[in-house]
């Protein structure tokens, strides 16, 4: 609106101009009723122009209401259903199936077994639902067919809460709360004791990040952790994981922004806080995931291999390509 206005504007400047000038030269007007005349059409476009730009504001304005009251109108979550049962958590995925937009399926009939107590590594290339899967298991989203099941429970029935409280989620796009580090790191398990957090800083190497913090673990992270690097807030989301003691770890991604040396260090410390807990491993880079009891490929939402590094290797399919690809060389 308000560039069309201005164009007009300054067709109406060229059209005085240019008539003012031909009938100066003919002498019927003087050089100062064509400034006259320009200045008339200033100010009458001047207005015209303002409410152009009133006009764009309030388009905007329109824009943004119509999405705060789709999120106002927007259904609350059901938090109804039973809590889960206590003991192991075995993960069952039965022939679900998924799509974010209809006809355009992502999972398709997906079916896989993750053992208590036992580490699953998803791999395979971007876009073949590993994230999505996840997502499925946290109910974020709503499978479209099939079942997912922890301990013979249909996750459809267990409550969202209790589902989430026991389950621990260390994303590659760590979320931080513009609140101490104390507080952060307790998000997800309010009760835990001192020790517990003191433990959980240990194995996650974040002594040295707290230790140069100003106030330590009381020192307020602004900005949802601005002030500190994506590495050192991605340390303090998987102690976050360590101080919830979840039945189910899930991890996607979640060294990929840590040096590594740091890695290592991480690794080593996962071990043992992967031991007797069902833990899902999502990597891109398969040397974070040779020591998985089990390794599922993925392509386009479905499984094309599954089985430990070395039955993989041998069987020189998809995992093959992808592993010679990162450490022989091979192009893509």
């Amino acid at each position: 609106m308000g560039p069309v206005m201005n164009c007009i504007g300054n067709i109406g400047f060229v059209i005085i101009a240019a008539f003012g000038g031909y009938f100066s030269v003919k002498g019927l007007i003087s050089v100062g009723v064509i400034s006259a005349f320009i200045v008339y059409a200033k100010q009458f476009s001047r207005p015209i122009n303002e409410l152009a730009q009133i006009y764009g504001q309030l388009q905007t304005a329109i824009a943004g209401a119509e999405r705060v009251f789709a999120v106002l109108d927007e259904q609350d979550e059901d938090k109804t259903g039973t809590e889960l049962k206590d003991g192991p958590a075995a993960v069952t995925f039965r022939d679900v199936q998924f799509s974010y937009v209809p006809d355009h399926p992502v999972i398709r009939d997906f079916s896989l077994s993750v053992p208590s107590g036992k580490k699953v590594a998803l791999v395979g290339a971007t876009g073949s639902g590993k994230t999505t899967l996840v997502n499925l298991l946290m109910r974020f989203y709503e499978i479209d067919g099939g079942e997912i099941r922890i301990n013979g429970q249909d996750i459809r029935g267990i409550s969202r809460d209790d589902l989430r409280r026991n389950v621990a989620i260390v994303l590659q796009d760590t979320v931080l709360f513009s609140d101490t580090v104390l507080n952060n790191l307790k998000y997800g398990r309010e009760t835990a004791s001192e020790e517990d957090v003191k433990q959980a800083v240990r194995m996650s190497r974040c002594g040295e990040l707290l230790q140069n913090l100003p106030q330590g673990w009381d020192t307020v992270l602004t900005g949802a952790g601005e002030s500190i690097s994506q590495g050192q807030r991605q340390l303090l989301a998987i102690a976050r994981a360590f101080v919830a003691d979840p039945k189910i770890l899930i991890l996607d991604e979640a060294t990929s922004n840590v040096d590594t040396r740091t890695e290592r260090a991480i690794q080593e410390a996962m071990q043992k806080i992967m031991e007797n807990r069902t833990s899902i491993v999502i990597a891109h880079r398969l040397s974070t995931v040779r020591d998985a009891d089990i390794i599922v490929v993925m392509n386009h939402g479905e499984i094309v291999e599954q089985g430990s590094h070395e039955e993989l290797i041998a069987r020189k399919g998809k995992y093959y390509d992808l592993y010679m690809t990162q450490y022989a060389g091979f192009a893509t």
